[in-house]
């Protein structure tokens, strides 16, 4: 099973394939690779109208209301205190094709840049930053209670967000929905990596 691909997830997994990918992506480095943003878009479609002809499942749209959340504050709490467990030298080691310190080093700006709460609530729909902003608050020793906080108020935005929007693009484009879903689902990731891009790009310029 491609794990890049969303709607093979749901139609394998279902509900469990969502909420498994949800709490790997926030919760362990494994979930660097996993499509979070895409995924919850493609779960909004199959809990609409659209499900059927787009995904080939119907999915229960209060389950995923409820649960989704409930799956990335897991993961992220679980990613916090495995930071604040292990430590940055548990980071510090040699890159390899999916983890490297140079990917750490980029949500750490991130995280000073914008402080605790910008950080974790824009974190949340760009990725790698959301996988490794949580240890790296656990690195840093951020008060827990504060933390849980910005986890479950973010956790709810973010994943109730993508969802509704797969859900109405669903209801609205009943039929032909699938259609348009790999294209909607490229533009999702194109965008989701932009603020990435842009970082970079200017950290680029800094250093010329």
């Amino acid at each position: 099973m491609g794990i890049f691909d969303p709607q093979q997830i749901i139609s394998t997994l279902g509900l469990l394939g969502v909420l498994g990918a949800l709490f790997a992506e926030t919760g362990l480095l494994i979930g660097l690779v996993l499509p979070g943003d895409s995924l919850l878009f493609v779960a909004g479609v199959a809990a609409s109208g659209s499900a059927l002809s787009a995904v080939g499942v119907q999915l229960s749209l209060p389950l995923l209301l409820v649960l989704s959340p409930i799956a990335a504050f897991l993961g992220t709490q679980t990613g916090f205190l495995f930071g604040r467990r292990f430590g940055r030298d548990f980071f510090n080691r040699p890159d390899g094709k999916i983890f490297s310190a140079a990917k750490v080093q980029h949500a750490e700006e991130w995280l000073h840049k914008y402080g605790p709460f910008k950080a974790m609530m824009l974190g949340r729909f760009i990725p790698i930053i959301r996988t490794l902003i949580s240890p790296l608050y656990g690195i840093l020793n951020l008060e827990i209670r504060k933390f849980t906080l910005l986890n479950f108020i973010s956790a709810v935005i973010w994943t109730d967000s993508v969802l509704l929007l797969g859900y109405v693009l669903g209801e609205k484009v009943k039929g032909s929905v699938d259609k348009y879903l790999l294209p909607i689902i490229g533009l999702v990731i194109v965008i989701s990596f932009i603020p990435i891009a842009i970082e970079i790009i200017k950290a680029k310029k800094k250093g010329m």
